[in-house]
């Protein structure tokens, strides 16, 4: 589906192929030993290059869009507060601060306090400064390893010990020396291993993006949600207020003996059963509230003093599509499997370079004497020097089968990856989709609470005359009250579903320049630090807020 990612290396023969090398073979073993002539010209050749696959990145799937009918279609719009038409603009930027198309001070203050205080946020910048510290001391290992030593030894000595005669004698040893280790990676052994270890930063610089878009996503979903409950105990409780009215009109009646007692109850009943509906409501907000609290950073106990309501909230009309070429680079969870498939891809040449000769270059070079006066002088130099290589040949098999097991992580690593990105373009879709269909339903939903408020309305006049019967009055208030709060969750609907669209798309990460830089090993070009791996082919982001 979406074609091929790059060649698979299935074996150490192809990999070897890749980088020159002939007359390796005897599966089973570590390696077997390579023909004495030309192994000169072999190392020599092996010396600029890495055994394994070399990563290549996936290509977009070939995909023109998100649904059938490709582009979608403006919302149909409605005369009530949320519900303006929302057109969608195909291959526009998204900003890195995208929550601002709502324009509510309120929302921008408390993410801006998630941001600050969010400790997943915050365990998700470390684990990226201390990936980054590991990367760089994996590094290190290309480099020769200098050591400087000192010792000091007061030692007796008895000629006995080769077979001598005479007293013992004591005497003092000073030695200096200076210690050098080099192991050349010959095959790109430690080169693959720094390659994993880049992708391994990688995924999680992507983990945080991911992280951090999804933090701003549930503060934005979370205040939204709190706004809908507040708005619906309003709802309820005027609700609440017009039955007791209503029980009002009925004892009247009751008291002119146009009523029943019967209908005396039943509105008693009304009354009671609207109030009851109250406190789950008020239930939900708390917790509501605590979700929305402990994202912030904040204790339960740490009440806030402001609260969002959907009408301190202005919906977007102009909503960025991004192109489908474009969802893979822009998702960070899309990011953060093809990271996870880059390191696999580096642990297949690992494991092809475990079963090729290792070489190690040592050397010391110092002084050594029985005084402090005569260290360093000529007669007292020491030095040495050696080489030495190692080839396994016979492990039981366990290198072998250890390349293997890299192979079929890999395979592992491309099925998630493929996963991750039919996950994404399926969230866009959701989201477009929904949009479309909350619009639809806050129209109906409107339409439908016209009519009952009228219905009711009418009902309690009629009924005021004992022109219609009780029962009909009572189905009047079910509909007027089921549609009045309807209307609530509809406008709260469109609100969280704008913020999924913007979340499904990758929120901007690209364009956001409040990337913390690393504390303990400063990067060397702050602009990089401040919008890392700008997306190819999206411009920077212009009048993204509308």
């Amino acid at each position: 589906m979406f074609g091929q990612w790059h060649p698979r290396l299935r074996s150490s023969a192809l990999a070897q192929q890749a980088c020159g090398v002939r007359g390796f073979g005897v599966r089973g073993f570590g390696m077997a030993v390579p023909k004495a002539a030309g192994a000169a010209l072999t190392l020599l050749a092996l010396a600029a290059c890495a055994v394994g696959p070399d990563f290549a990145v996936p290509p977009a799937p070939p995909v023109s869009g998100y649904t059938p009918e490709g582009r979608p279609a403006a919302t149909t719009s409605v005369d009530i507060a949320g519900g303006a038409a929302q057109r969608f603009d195909s291959g526009r930027d998204i900003p890195g601060e995208w929550w601002k198309v709502f324009h509510s001070r309120e929302l921008d203050g408390l993410i801006a306090e998630a941001l600050r205080a969010n400790p997943s946020l915050q365990a998700a910048q470390a684990a990226l400064w201390q990936a980054k510290e590991n990367l760089y001391a994996q590094e290190g290992k290309l480099m020769p390893q200098l050591d400087a030593n000192a010792s000091a030894t007061r030692q007796q000595f008895s000629p006995a010990e080769f077979g001598g005669t005479g007293a013992p004698f004591i005497f003092n040893l000073f030695q200096t020396t200076v210690n050098v280790s080099y192991a050349p990676d010959v095959f790109g052994g430690q080169r693959r291993l720094i390659e994993a270890q880049s992708a391994l930063a990688d995924y999680q610089r992507f983990q945080l993006e991911a992280t951090y878009l999804t933090l701003t996503s549930n503060v934005v979903t979370a205040a939204v949600q709190e706004a809908s409950l507040r708005g619906q105990i309003d709802a309820t409780r005027d609700i609440i207020k017009s039955e007791i009215d209503q029980l009002d009109v009925v004892r009247n009646q009751f008291d002119a003996g146009a009523a029943a007692r019967t209908d005396v109850l039943t509105q008693q009943s009304e009354v009671a059963t609207a109030q009851a509906t109250l406190p789950p409501l008020q239930k939900q907000l708390e917790q509501q509230r605590h979700v929305l609290l402990a994202l912030i950073g904040r204790f339960p106990n740490d009440a806030r003093s402001d609260h969002l309501t959907l009408a301190s909230l202005r919906l977007p009309t102009d909503l960025p599509v991004s192109l489908p070429s474009q969802l893979v680079e822009q998702r960070p969870d899309v990011r953060v499997s093809q990271a996870q498939l880059h390191q696999a891809s580096a642990q297949i040449g690992v494991a092809i370079a475990n079963r090729l000769p290792q070489f190690t270059l040592t050397g010391d070079y110092g002084s050594a004497a029985v005084t402090t006066a005569a260290l360093f002088t000529p007669s007292a130099l020491i030095w040495s020097a050696a080489a030495s290589g190692t080839q396994p040949l016979f492990h039981g098999f366990t290198l072998l089968h250890q390349q293997r097991a890299a192979e079929a992580a890999y395979d592992q690593a491309g099925a998630q990856y493929r996963s991750t990105v039919l996950a994404a373009f399926q969230n866009v879709a959701d989201a477009l989709r929904a949009l479309q269909l909350d619009a639809a339903t806050l129209k109906a939903q409107r339409a439908a609470l016209r009519a009952a408020s009228e219905t009711l309305d009418l009902a309690r006049g009629q009924y005021r005359l004992g022109a219609i019967t009780y029962l009909i009055l009572l189905n009047a208030q079910h509909s007027y009250q089921q549609a009045r709060l309807a209307v609530v969750q509809a406008q709260a609907a469109r609100f969280a579903d704008t913020a999924a669209l913007f979340q499904a798309l990758g929120g901007g990460w690209w364009n956001r320049a409040d990337v913390a830089p690393n504390p303990y090993t400063p990067d060397p070009d702050p602009a990089s630090v401040a919008a890392p791996d700008t997306v190819p082919g999206t411009p920077a982001a212009k009048a993204a807020v509308q």
